[in-house]
């Protein structure tokens, strides 16, 4: 039976927040990883839609985000800019997606299905507020190893062709998202050689 409980966001884990950034994200930039001020600003603003894996009282795993409207005829946007530095002062009650900012798992922790259930419990607030979906800019830690072989339209095409296997965008594609577009210098990352991809998830196709 798991020990992992899913819940939402409380001021006793903003410390072992910032510290699992560091943990799941060696290769971004400092300036990239959100801090406890961070944290604490996104439970000010939202707190319902920060989402936690515990397993005890340790924090294994999160799912941050915040509701806001988008525009798709002009999806370019970094991670910086369109999470207002981090802080989360641009969510938006009325707005019809949910943004999500990250999602993390521990490595010590992954492959026990957390990553699945964050997802779920974000969907789970999209639909108790009636939202049009989830979209996202994901990471895509297995470029960088092919960059020299292939462009990153072409990596892209390949992971949703099923060909190739990216940590993070095959299992989005499994979560029901779809690509969009490709976001260039969505924020420094040296495996994702600096590339996002825009994921949208539909709530109306489940």
């Amino acid at each position: 039976m798991s020990t992992i409980r899913i819940t939402t966001l409380e001021p006793a884990h903003f410390a072992s927040l910032a510290q699992l950034q560091r943990d799941c994200y060696p290769t971004l930039g400092e300036q990239e990883l959100m801090n406890e001020a961070h944290f604490a600003g996104q439970y000010d603003v939202f707190a319902e839609g920060q989402i936690v894996a515990l397993d005890g009282d340790r924090v294994v795993g999160q799912g941050s985000g915040f509701f806001t409207d988008f525009d798709f005829e002009r999806p370019n946007h970094t991670f910086r800019e369109i999470c207002a530095g981090f802080y989360f002062t641009n969510h938006d009650l009325a707005g019809g997606y949910y943004y999500g900012a990250d999602i993390s798992v521990h490595p010590d922790w992954r492959g026990r299905g957390i990553g699945k259930r964050i997802y779920a419990a974000r969907k789970a607030v999209v639909r108790r507020h009636d939202k049009r979906g989830i979209v996202a800019g994901g990471l895509l830690p297995g470029y960088a190893a092919c960059k020299q072989e292939m462009s990153v339209h072409a990596y892209v095409d390949k992971v949703i062709a099923g060909e190739l296997y990216d940590p993070t965008l095959s299992f989005q594609l499994r979560m029901g998202f779809r690509v969009h577009s490709l976001l260039q210098d969505y924020l420094e990352d040296s495996a994702s050689d600096n590339w996002s991809t825009l994921i949208v998830w539909d709530a109306q196709a489940g």
